[in-house]
């Protein structure tokens, strides 16, 4: 074969086994260093498929490497992932160009070693329009909007950069502006624009438009859009999420309305602002009005309707959801699994929740966090710690997760040793860290601990945060110091229906009955509407002091002026008040209308009632519903005992402490806080 048939040979090449079989016959030949553009052309196909061993031995082996030898090696060291050696390379290179430059800088930028890249940036003897576009982007996409900006500042005073500005850096530096609600300094670049006489291309037009949206200037966002003679979709878009993020729905609806045939994307525009703005109905009535039309949803499609379910707490449609996301293939969708398992958590369906998590591919840290909080809500907390300590990453939300998991499934001292954990790790904790371990702390009973925490949240300024002080509240009515609790409560600048709660609570269990009453109606003209957590409190209150007839009369409003249903352990309260006041008449009418059966509890408060008042044929009813329904239960077998035997009963009383011992029920030994 002549020399023209190998060089025609080695420019159609495409594989390794070709390219090392032409370099063979190339050093037969003896013409390999005598032609640089040939050799840096099998340079070329050796960096091409990949063979970094063999293009360096090439290299290594040419007598003058020329610019091109040079670029070529780095780029491909670039491109297999190489990037130390590629640097390496390069400081090492004789003479570069543009391309040596902007290999690096937009390699180092666009992996996100922005130190490097910015080294390199300011190294460079003359910038170009490719290296500023990068370096603006990278800082813009790794979080550093100001940088970024900065950037762009710093190329609009040097005269000589200025040319650079085109239209992909604007639409940056919109997306920059945007990030930070720079109103003002948008404006500035739009006036560029303008000056500059930039053509309004579509990524540049739907950047302005997001920008002016986002900053809540939307008669702007819509002149821009009036500027070109047909709006591209995503132009569309963000106008639509400008004015639903303002609350502006019916102009958003508008927008949408007047495109003909509208894409996806303005479908999840429109359906996200609903959801957004607490309207779920028109959100679900879009969606199938959505599906009607034969627009196929996606994964955000799934995930918004997702979030309508979970306001709505309706499970039937989350199944719904479930199952369409199976049709359309979105369940392996890491969003949508998480969509999932947030939308059954919500709706009161860990078991769904549970049962999905075990069927996911795959999972990243959000999922994750998710099921922690799942599994914590249903009690399994033994899974959530099994979860969390295998997270090959945590995120501050994950430390909180499993914080406010172990605080609410009584294991106080697990918290506090999470807590110690993250200090030690200097994590920036948040409100929800400090208020989930000033809960710890409550559930301790630990004053001093406690008040060491809240002397750290001082110290960042969190003092006057609602969350923390609400645990505060709770902290302190813990630990009995009533006074402490209601003057942090009162000291609140913001509080909420939970705020009321947890004081109302305070007061209930440390028998501040009145106090409490007083507080339910205080709550009521501050216009807070209560809640069933509230009756409960209340009810619990008047329970405590024997406030019978405060009680009976909340019940009945709870009931007829608010429309809550009383669930079980409203019944209980009362059920519990009725016996210690010796209204058994009222008690057991209350047990046979209530839609629940009673269990051993609510039979157990009727029994010691009995006992207080001497009631021994109720009681003796009490004790064997409480014996049938928990065998186990040492206290019915002691007080249906002590009723026989002060009926003089005491053959009665024999045989029933006869049949504890023949069923190995042992009294539970008293214990104090001496002992412990």
């Amino acid at each position: 074969m002549d020399l023209q048939a190998l060089t025609r040979t080695l420019h159609s090449a495409n594989t390794i086994h070709q390219a090392r079989q032409l370099h063979h016959a190339f050093l037969k030949t003896g013409i390999l260093n005598s032609s640089l553009s040939l050799t840096n052309t099998l340079l070329h196909l050796y960096s091409k498929c990949g063979s970094l061993r063999d293009a360096h031995d090439l290299f290594d082996e040419m007598p003058q490497p020329n610019t091109f030898s040079w670029n070529t090696l780095i780029q491909a060291y670039l491109n297999s992932g190489h990037a130390d050696m590629s640097l390496h390379l390069f400081h090492s290179m004789p003479c570069k160009n543009h391309y040596s430059w902007n290999a690096l800088v937009s390699a180092f930028a666009k992996a996100g070693d922005l130190e490097v890249a910015h080294s390199l940036f300011s190294d460079m003897p003359q910038k170009n329009e490719k290296v500023w576009n990068s370096m603006i982007h990278a800082y813009s996409r790794n979080g550093y909007p100001g940088k970024a900006l900065g950037l762009f500042k710093k190329m609009n005073f040097d005269s000589s950069e200025m040319v650079y500005r085109d239209g992909f850096v604007m639409a940056t530096v919109f997306g920059v502006c945007a990030d930070l609600l720079a109103l003002n300094c948008g404006k500035q670049v739009h006036a560029r624009v303008f000056v500059d006489g930039m053509e309004l291309d579509k990524a540049l037009c739907s950047s302005m438009i997001s920008f002016y949206g986002k900053c809540g200037d939307l008669d702007s966002a819509a002149k821009v859009m009036s500027l070109v003679s047909e709006a591209d979709d995503f132009s569309v878009s963000a106008l639509i999420s400008g004015y639903a993020n303002a609350g502006r729905m019916r102009d958003a609806r508008r927008i949408f309305d007047c495109r003909l045939d509208p894409c996806g994307v303005l479908w999840n525009s429109v359906i996200s602002g609903y959801v957004s703005n607490d309207e779920e109905m028109e959100a679900l009535d879009l969606f199938s009005r959505m599906r009607r039309s034969g627009v196929r949803g996606d994964v955000s499609t799934v995930a918004n309707i997702l979030s309508a379910c979970n306001s709505l707490h309706i499970i039937e449609l989350v199944k719904q959801m479930h199952a369409h996301a199976c049709k359309v293939g979105a369940t392996d969708d890491i969003v949508v699994g998480s969509a999932l398992l947030d939308a059954y958590s919500k709706c009161q369906s860990p078991s769904e929740a549970c049962k999905l998590f075990s069927e996911l591919k795959a999972c990243d840290t959000i999922l994750l966090n998710t099921m922690i909080t799942v599994y914590s809500n249903c009690g399994r907390i033994k899974d959530a710690k099994s979860i969390f300590n295998k997270m090959p990453s945590k995120t501050l939300i994950s430390w909180n997760s499993i914080l406010v998991g172990l605080a609410q499934n009584a294991c106080p001292s697990e918290a506090l040793d999470i807590f110690c954990e993250m200090n030690k790790l200097d994590l920036k904790m948040d409100k929800f860290s400090f208020a989930s371990v000033i809960s710890a702390c409550a559930s301790k009973s630990s004053l001093e601990l406690g008040e060491q925490v809240f002397g750290k949240v001082i110290t960042i300024g969190l003092e006057s945060d609602q969350i923390i002080s609400t645990s505060l509240v709770d902290f302190y009515c813990k630990c009995g110091f009533v006074e402490i609790g209601h003057k942090v409560f009162h000291g609140m600048m913001k509080t909420d229906e939970v705020s009321w709660n947890t004081m109302l609570i305070g007061y209930a269990t440390n028998g501040y009955g009145h106090e409490a009453l007083a507080l339910f109606n205080e709550m009521s003209c501050a216009g807070v509407r209560p809640s069933a957590v509230t009756f409960t409190g209340v009810l619990s209150a008047c329970d405590h002091c024997g406030l019978v007839e405060e009680g009976r009369n909340l019940f009945h409003i709870m009931k007829h002026e608010f429309n809550i249903n009383p669930r079980i352990e409203h019944y209980s309260c009362m059920v519990d008040l009725f016996a210690r006041a010796g209204c058994f008449e009222e008690a057991i009418d209350l047990i046979e209308a209530m839609p629940f059966q009673a269990d051993a509890n609510m039979w157990l408060s009727v029994l010691r009632g009995c006992v207080a008042h001497g009631n021994k044929t109720l009681g003796k009813m009490a004790a064997e519903q409480i014996i049938q329904l928990d065998p186990e239960n040492t206290s019915a077998y002691i007080q249906l005992s002590n009723i026989l035997a002060t009926s003089d009963d005491w053959e009665g009383s024999a045989q029933v402490r006869e049949l504890m011992r023949y069923k190995n029920v042992q009294k539970i030994p008293g214990c104090s806080w001496a002992d412990c």
